[in-house]
């Protein structure tokens, strides 16, 4: 039988290697009003984080929103803004978490590259998977640095990459992390840095706050398992430390917009305390992998004022995991465990 003639192949890709791609949530290029402002249209534009009607919003967005919001969000970065490297701390700290990871992994397998991008903003997560493509990564993890789940953070991004995907001739084989709300490592790396940092105290906070962002009710309402994810940490969290919950509390914070979000507020909480007589207290961030504008400025800052002009005398701010030991351990052994079979 005759050989059937081959049709010409495309240039050679390269091919075997295995990418690992972390997301985290975004940030504007800088603090003037338009980069932020392009930064909270996208966001704000996201139907998996406003589902509100169109109709309803985008006069409220357009008209409103984004007239005023980014030159009072633009002051609030300026104070906790890298002027070193100009960008956020969420940036230099998802950079250092990529860099770090991409360190320990090398000496697991020279076939892994590690890349980093933003649900929005930049860099975005398009330019990210086309890199590790023509790096020859086949295979892609995609890791959500959001412990718990939550449609507006995990599902937006995954939604992202999705797209990305949608435009590509040859897709890549993707896995998508799971949330890493419940892993024994994670609350073994938040009960050490509670401790670590109770240590260097010279009080014992009579309550500590276990602030987490908050969503909508009606997202939970709706199926969103956030709010069992954010409780099971919490719990968690306090047996590890051997707290109850009137030591070791669970609030939200950051609400946005007249609608219910999950209870109890954050802000409010920290204003009963002192009202209350409470003289001391520390929070932490259990949601956040790495210390951003929520943490820095709202929890630190703004929580900071209320409980101390409501009669509180003492405050303390636990810094996320950020590329610390403990938080660089959580992501390496999440991310080992999810490359299984492809090495």
């Amino acid at each position: 039988m005759p050989e059937l003639p081959r049709p010409p192949d495309p240039k050679p890709a390269k091919e075997g290697k295995i990418g690992v791609l972390i997301m985290n949530l975004g940030t504007p290029d800088g603090t003037d009003y338009w980069s932020v402002r392009r930064y909270l249209k996208e966001f704000l534009s996201d139907r998996r984080v406003i589902e509100t009607p169109r109709a309803i919003w985008w006069p409220l967005l357009n008209l409103i929103i984004l007239q005023t919001r980014p030159q009072k969000k633009g002051r609030d970065y300026a104070t906790i803004w890298n002027k070193e490297l100009n960008e956020s701390f969420l940036k230099t700290i998802t950079r250092n978490q990529a860099e770090k990871l991409g360190a320990a992994l090398a000496g697991r397998s020279d076939r892994i590259i590690v890349d980093w991008a933003m649900r929005y903003g930049n860099p975005a997560i398009k330019p990210a998977v086309e890199r590790l493509l023509a790096a020859g990564c086949d295979r892609i993890l995609a890791v959500s640095l959001y412990p718990q789940y939550a449609a507006a953070t995990v599902a937006t991004a995954n939604d992202q990459l999705f797209r990305a995907l949608m435009e590509m001739r040859w897709q890549p084989t993707v896995r998508i992390a799971p949330p890493y709300h419940d892993m024994p490592v994670y609350i073994d790396a938040l009960a050490r840095s509670v401790r670590n940092h109770l240590a260097s105290l010279d009080y014992e906070p009579e309550v500590i706050l276990a602030s987490f962002h908050g969503v909508p009710q009606a997202y939970v309402d709706a199926g969103d398992p956030y709010y069992r994810h954010c409780h099971e940490t919490w719990t968690r969290l306090g047996a590890a430390l051997g707290m109850g919950p009137d030591k070791l509390a669970m609030t939200f914070q950051s609400r946005f917009g007249p609608d219910e979000w999950i209870k109890p507020y954050t802000d409010a909480t920290v204003e009963s305390l002192a009202k209350q007589g409470v003289k001391s207290m520390a929070i932490i961030a259990p949601g956040f992998s790495a210390d951003c504008l929520e943490t820095l400025e709202e929890l630190d800052g703004e929580n900071r004022h209320i409980f101390e002009e409501n009669g509180g005398e003492k405050f303390s701010y636990i810094p996320c995991l950020n590329d610390s030991d403990l938080g660089m351990k959580v992501i390496e052994d999440l991310v080992a465990r999810e490359l299984m079979g492809w090495l």
